[in-house]
Parts: C-alpha cells; structure tokens; sequence
C-alpha cells in the first residue's frame, strides 16, 4: 500500500496533513538529525517517505550522502526533488531490500509497519550487519507503554492531538484505518529486540507514545 493510501490522503498533501497527524513531529525529527554522527559519510534513511528527516540530516553533514529505500516509488519522487544530487534511492520494502554498507541508519515513522517481533529483530540484526562498528541506528516511531492504563492515557493525548485538526468522527477513522497496518511495540520491547540485534540503546527523547531511540552499532555482529 502507498503511504498516501495508507494515511487515506493525496500524495501532494503528505507533508502538511502529517503535522496534524504525529504530535512533535517537527522537535522528534530534528533530535533524530542531531544523534547522527558527525563523521557519517553515508547514511541509509529506511522508508524515506518525502525525504523530510533525510534533509535534516543532509542539511546537518554537508559532506555526507544518503541512500533512501521505500517501496512507494511516487513518494521517492517527491524525496528525490526535496533532496537533490547527494542523494539515491531504492525502491523496495526495507524489510526484505539490503541494506547498504554504512556509518548510519535512520528511519521515521516506517517500522511500526513491520507486523512480528521477529520479523523486527531480523530488520534490526541486517541493519547492525550494515553499519560500521560505532556507528548509529536511530528510530523516530509510536512506542506506547506497556500498562494498559498509561497506554489509554497517551492514546487519548494522540486523540487530543488529532482533534486540534479533525472532528471526532474522523479522527476515529483515522485510527480505525491505521490500526489495520500498524503494529506498535512497547518501548522495552523495542529497545530489548535491538539489544539483541547488537545495539546499545538509549532513549534520546520521549513524550507520551512518541520516542526517538539511539542504537549504538556494538562490536561483533550477534548470529
């Protein structure tokens, strides 16, 4: 499915109508940017979408280039012309596509469509696999709380968010349509499947559901 199907909207309209969708979106992908090393020459950008946490990072390291991979090739257009000659891309669906060798991943967003544990923890052991030893994975995605009375509590902040922009009836729908392909692990879920990838991992920023994690690239390359 294309991201625009997915989020039930026109392609043109995705970087105005996900600012209404994702509380933070602006701050997450800006500290996401920022945990990028410095020295990173190449970095790969897993579901690129319109390429907007990819300029951030371009922007940030004008000597590095970036590799984005997306199954929706009319989104890498869009990602192509926001993101100029220091970029190349690659159409297919992150979870099957190599990944190429390189000093960082990043990835907003995209993951949560990945629908069993192991499916994620192979994802994470192939990106380990492609990043140089110290070097980055980092993640800008949903991960709700593990009790179900503090998850309700951040899902209604999300709700709350959604209405600023929507009226009830639609912003039920929204999440009635999302729920279908997206599959949201909890925080130490998330960061235990990484460990085992090869990771060490921090919480570089939460709030609520929202996080952005840090995965440092340990040495050796788990089985």
């Amino acid at each position: 499915m294309s991201v625009a199907a997915h989020l039930g909207i026109e392609l043109a309209e995705y970087d105005a109508r996900i600012r209404t969708f994702i509380p933070h979106y602006e701050e997450m992908l800006d500290v996401a940017a920022s945990a990028v090393p410095r020295n990173a020459r190449t970095i790969v950008d897993l579901g690129t979408g319109t390429g907007a946490l990819g300029r951030r990072c371009l922007d940030r390291l004008p000597r590095a280039r970036l590799v984005g991979i997306d199954a929706d090739a009319d989104v890498l257009a869009i990602a192509a012309e926001r993101l100029g000659r220091r970029a190349e891309f690659i159409v297919g669906r992150f979870a099957r596509t190599p990944i190429p060798r390189c000093d960082a991943i990043v990835t907003s967003l995209a993951l949560h469509h990945i629908r069993t544990r192991a499916a994620k923890l192979s994802l994470y052991k192939r990106a380990r696999a492609s990043i140089r030893t110290g070097g980055r994975l980092v993640s800008v995605d949903c991960y709700p709380a593990r009790n179900p009375a503090l998850a309700a509590v951040q899902h209604e902040a999300w709700h709350r968010h959604l209405r600023y922009t929507y009226d009830g009836r639609t912003t039920a729908a929204l999440f009635r349509a999302w729920a279908r392909d997206d599959h949201y692990l909890p925080l130490e879920t998330e960061t235990a499947i990484m460990t085992e990838a090869g990771f060490q991992v921090e919480v570089l920023w939460r709030q609520d559901a929202f996080a952005v994690l840090l995965g440092i690239a340990n040495r050796g390359v788990p089985s």
